[in-house]
């Protein structure tokens, strides 16, 4: 069906910058984007139904390219911990962290993973996601990281929301292979991924490197294993050392490398050289009380794309707003207004591959976008909190999320 959006201005995003359209409208037809200009432009043509869109200010729906949406449990008293003085590392060590997720979610039904991810997936739609990524990782054999992956698929099956499920196997050294960090990496080489790929529930392939997960060795053979099945990579790197993961990643061709604390200009080089995209998690920055910041004008310096997400997970970065990410993306790492609004949405769209279809404004993109009621864009990240008025359209038609809830 053919749709007029109109008395609205439009941020498309293109090029990475504002590029706004005042007094514009839109067209669709189905779930993509037939046109879009100045309203004074629009074109005569057949009947179409008509939405005025109030004077909002529109722009392509959000995209939350990192998060580990699916999990058991939660890790509450780790947060106080960490509180009273206890590190990462040291909480880790004793059972804590990412160990204690694994045992929650193997523990846990598909069915009761899927409820759970749902309501978290359900406050990202209410904040105007309209695509994102979720990662394995908390299962750690066969097994749970296919409930995992299958949890994932669901809810981009069921929900008005575009899912890209990632294969994070490397994420951690599983209890019953302790002391065998090589062993675990070749059944995730050889054994998981071939099996959760030729199943259909891999999109892309992520590690964690760092000294308390995986050496940059280890990690390699993961990325040639998914090179083999002609899966694309991404990789957690460089969030508490400098292990040069970014540089491994980008010799990968990798989508992106995320975190990036310590990233060097070595590495920046290398990813621009790549077109690998930095996404920075500045939930978990402030989750962990981190001080050393991501290099921010080395990426600019290099033209290195800077994507934002919001890590949500259990441990590091229990956010449930992507728009807050857009604040803290601002005051933490001194990104403007327009550079955050554009890491979760053309930058976020690369780091998922999806740059052809997602994450700007154009004729023939997808017809994702959300209709908010503000008077510049730049207020995405100014307020604080709270829930923005505004309308949420996906793939063409109008998302009611309270009749979701």
């Amino acid at each position: 069906m053919r749709q007029v959006w109109r008395n609205c201005h439009v941020a498309t995003m293109a090029d990475g910058a504002y590029s706004a359209i005042e007094r514009a409208a839109i067209v669709t037809r189905a779930d993509r984007i037939e046109w879009i200009g100045p309203e004074a432009d629009l074109p005569a043509a057949d009947a179409a139904h008509e939405h005025d869109l109030g004077g909002a200010w529109v722009t392509p729906g959000l995209i939350d390219c990192h998060t580990h949406l699916v999990f058991g449990g939660n890790r509450s008293l780790e947060f106080e911990q960490r509180l009273q003085g206890v590190d990462y590392a040291t909480i880790a060590a004793q059972g804590g962290g990412i160990a204690s997720t694994v045992r929650a979610t193997r523990d846990a039904s598909e069915d009761a993973l899927y409820v759970s991810a749902r309501r978290r997936a359900l406050h990202l739609l209410a904040d105007g996601v309209t695509t994102l990524e979720v990662k394995s990782g908390y299962g750690l054999d066969l097994p749970n990281e296919r409930k995992m992956l299958r949890v994932a698929r669901r809810l981009g099956q069921t929900l008005p929301l575009t899912v890209q499920a990632t294969c994070l196997a490397a994420h951690a050294l599983p209890p019953e292979y302790a002391g065998r960090a090589d062993d675990y990496i070749d059944e995730v080489a050889r054994r998981m991924l071939p099996v959760l790929a030729a199943e259909g529930l891999v999109d892309a392939v992520d590690a964690f490197c760092e000294h308390l997960a995986f050496s940059p060795e280890q990690v390699e053979r993961v990325f040639k294993a998914a090179a083999h099945l002609d899966l694309p990579v991404k990789l957690h790197a460089e969030q508490l050392s400098s292990l040069h993961g970014a540089t491994l990643a980008a010799r990968y061709g990798a989508l992106s490398a995320d975190h990036l604390e310590y990233l060097t200009e070595s590495d920046v080089v290398a990813m621009a050289g790549a077109g690998t995209v930095a996404v920075l998690l500045p939930g978990a920055f402030y989750a962990l009380r981190e001080t050393q910041l991501p290099p921010l004008d080395l990426l600019r310096r290099h033209g290195v794309p800077i994507a934002i997400s919001t890590d949500l997970n259990p441990g590091t970065s229990p956010v449930l707003s992507l728009r807050l990410m857009l604040s803290m993306a601002c005051t933490l790492f001194r990104m403007t207004p327009e550079e955050a609004l554009a890491g979760v949405t053309t930058h976020a769209a690369r780091a998922l591959g999806l740059q052809a279809t997602h994450g700007v404004l154009a004729v023939d993109k997808v017809a994702d976008f959300v209709a908010w009621e503000v008077a510049h864009p730049s207020e995405l990240a100014y307020w604080i909190g709270g829930d923005l008025p505004k309308r949420i359209v996906r793939h063409g038609a109008v998302v009611d999320v309270a009749a979701l809830s």
